[in-house]
């Protein structure tokens, strides 16, 4: 154990944090009141930014506890998030959720106490004693219990002058990354619109024009894509009628085949030259739903989770597994799939659509995900991932999106009635390429980005770790030692068990 710094003493905050707190609720006959919840802590700037404005009758039964600027909250629920903040000035009277334990002291430094319950130490042994699977907690003793090496007044005062300073150097460099990934954000918006507006590159009309040659428009495409899509379905179909024994005697067969249905273009906006719009099931050769078993197994067959498919993104590595029983083959993705979310607690996310990358077919796609196979999927899925996330595309979906039970979803034929703008073959493979050029370089900058958000996490614990360990700011000798401060805490305490005194300045019991 590293050897306490000169005029250190070791407590626990429930020794010197410990006033009272009124756990009455608001009054019946007072006017609107402020109420703190969990969910008006922002976990990263650790201040108190959304509190609600209730009337007395409409108050939570968790509403109970009458908060005093100074206080400190500690979220007792899912203590690894570290939701914990200072009660401001204009908070002062206001009803905070029982799900905090509050620190209160009329002995310590209240900014000193704010800091110390947001170092990592702290945080690791709160998420050790987290009691409860599916509404983790810790109980209150459990932070109370927490030991601490206590400073001087004046060097708590020091401490937290300097933690401030540095923070806010922190913080200026923080919100310039913030700035840079917002215009990161709209670049990449910026990119992808283009591409489905036809301005990404130049259009295969204008190419042709310039170059003296023909070209086949989109619309020309469009049936050779119609021929290719019912070529499938009739070599499909009859596989599985010479698989079952049954041969066909004439073509008959062949008019059980469904014409796909075109899209209405009357709200739709017009496309560059050259271009025409289909729905998704037009150059769909399958449109499928994956499989409904719940995976429960540590090993077996690969499973994507709902989480594995984002708006242009695939992760093949997001995986939980089943028994790896035959019929489920069947749903083996393969390159160029499209995987469309079906279902998802957030509504920005139903509906979005990620492309398979390269892959040996060993994962399968779960019930919540359809896998669209369209046709020409080597010079087309890329084009069609775009598009489907964007535009009068992206618009559809949202508009056919239904919530229920908190979850958001689409329906396979909503997918296949997606409009998709169709632009000549090798416009496509030029607009995809074009766009994984530019949008590598944004994620590369991404990451940069993200890596110096991750270091100036490490070095907001290190500064905290340096200051709660008594490197931070040099002691001074003629400082009251913390010892002295403790024995008039454990002596007030124990004269006041039976009566409470009033609440007193830390600096009256200094000087007292």
């Amino acid at each position: 154990m590293r050897e306490l710094p000169k005029g250190w003493a070791e407590a626990t905050l429930g020794e010197i944090a410990s006033n009272g707190v009124d756990q009455g609720g608001p009054n019946a006959d007072e006017a609107a009141f402020s109420y703190v919840d969990i969910s008006a802590i922002d976990r990263d700037t650790k201040r108190i930014e959304n509190p609600q404005t209730l009337e007395p009758m409409q108050a939570p039964s968790r509403a109970r506890q009458r908060l005093m600027a100074g206080d400190v909250l500690v979220s007792m629920t899912r203590p690894n998030l570290n939701a914990v903040a200072m009660v401001p000035e204009a908070l002062d009277g206001s009803i905070g959720s029982t799900g905090f334990h509050v620190l209160r002291s009329s002995y310590m430094c209240d900014r000193w106490l704010g800091y110390r319950v947001q170092a990592h130490d702290f945080v690791s042994a709160m998420s050790m004693k987290v009691q409860g699977a599916l509404y983790p907690a810790v109980r209150p003793r459990d932070i109370a219990e927490f030991g601490v090496a206590i400073p001087p007044c004046e060097e708590q005062d020091r401490i937290v002058d300097e933690i401030e300073k540095q923070f806010t150097r922190l913080d200026a460099a923080t919100a310039a990354l913030k700035r840079v990934q917002a215009n990161l954000k709209r670049y990449r918006a910026s990119v992808l619109k283009a591409a489905c507006e036809g301005r990404l590159v130049p259009t295969e009309a204008e190419l042709a024009r310039k170059e003296g040659r023909d070209y086949e428009p989109a619309d020309k495409l469009l049936q050779r894509i119609l021929r290719e899509r019912r070529a499938r379905w009739e070599s499909d179909t009859l596989a599985k009628m010479q698989a079952s024994g049954k041969s066909p005697k004439d073509d008959h067969w062949k008019q059980k085949y469904k014409e796909p249905s075109a899209p209405d273009t009357a709200d739709l906006p017009a496309l560059p030259e050259g271009w025409c719009w289909a729905s998704l099931d037009q150059l769909a050769v399958s449109v499928r739903n994956g499989i409904s078993a719940k995976p429960t197994l540590e090993e077996g067959l690969a499973i994507l989770r709902i989480s594995a498919v984002r708006a242009m993104s695939v992760n093949l590595d997001d995986v939980r597994f089943l028994p790896d029983d035959p019929e489920f083959r069947q749903y083996s993705l393969k390159k160029n799939d499209l995987l469309f979310v079906r279902y998802n607690g957030n509504p920005d996310i139903s509906g979005r659509c990620g492309r398979v990358g390269t892959t040996d077919g060993s994962r399968v796609h779960p019930d919540k995900l359809i896998r669209v196979d369209i046709c020409f999927k080597e010079e087309l899925s890329g084009w069609v991932e775009i598009a489907a996330n964007f535009g009068a595309s992206r618009r559809h979906l949202e508009l056919k999106t239904r919530t229920t039970a908190g979850q958001s979803g689409v329906s396979g034929e909503d997918i296949k009635a997606i409009p998709i703008p169709v632009c000549p073959l090798l416009e496509a493979v030029r607009i995809v390429a074009e766009s994984d050029r530019r949008l590598s370089t944004h994620a590369v900058l991404l990451n940069e980005i993200e890596r110096y958000r991750q270091r100036s996490a490490s070095l907001r614990q290190s500064i905290l770790r340096h200051a709660f360990t008594g490197q931070l700011v040099p002691q001074d000798p003629t400082d009251e030692p913390a010892s002295a401060l403790l024995a008039r805490i454990r002596a007030e305490r124990g004269a006041s068990s039976s009566q409470k005194p009033a609440r007193r300045s830390r600096k009256e019991h200094a000087h007292a």
